[in-house]
């Protein structure tokens, strides 16, 4: 991590077509199994809510969410891991939380990688409870799967907090 580079000095916003070649990258940094340019194409095509994150010049972050029917599904959310712990993942879960109580979202659900303590923990951090597990829902190496957590919030006016941000 660029331990120069702070949180507020990272810009987010919409994600434009000019930033998949970055998206991309910074999946394939990330994730053993990573989207594809079609899918985050297809993201954007069909309006789901796809933000970057900007830092020393270049994607560094992103995040794609779904949103219906008083309900958002957290789709991807994903930092470089050179920035990880820079707090970014935050700043882009809380962009992402905060359009989605606009749009008057009340519950966001998503999965996780139990494996994946870092997001466990930002997740748990914000207020996600876990709510169930999809058996086998992930690919690993040499063919086997790994169970999703599945975590949701309530953002509505019942059940969001303002002291959790």
């Amino acid at each position: 991590m660029n331990a120069a580079v702070q949180p507020d000095a990272a810009e987010v916003r919409r994600m434009r077509e000019s930033d998949l070649p970055g998206v991309v990258g910074v999946e394939r940094r990330a994730y053993d199994f990573p989207w594809t340019l079609a899918v985050f194409r297809d993201c954007m095509r069909v309006g789901y809510g796809c933000w970057v994150l900007l830092a020393d010049g270049r994607v560094t972050g992103h995040l794609v969410m779904s949103m219906v029917a008083g309900e958002a599904h957290v789709l991807n959310l994903c930092v470089d891991p050179d920035w990880h712990g820079s707090g970014y993942g935050r700043t882009l879960l809380e962009t992402g939380l905060d359009h989605a109580r606009r749009l008057g979202v009340e519950t966001v659900f998503l999965e996780v990688r139990p494996s994946n303590t870092r997001a466990v923990d930002l997740y748990r951090r914000t207020g996600f409870c876990e709510v169930g597990v999809r058996p086998e829902y992930y690919p690993v190496r040499q063919g086997k799967r790994e169970d999703a957590l599945i975590l949701a919030l309530e953002i509505g006016s019942a059940g969001y907090d303002e002291e959790q941000e």
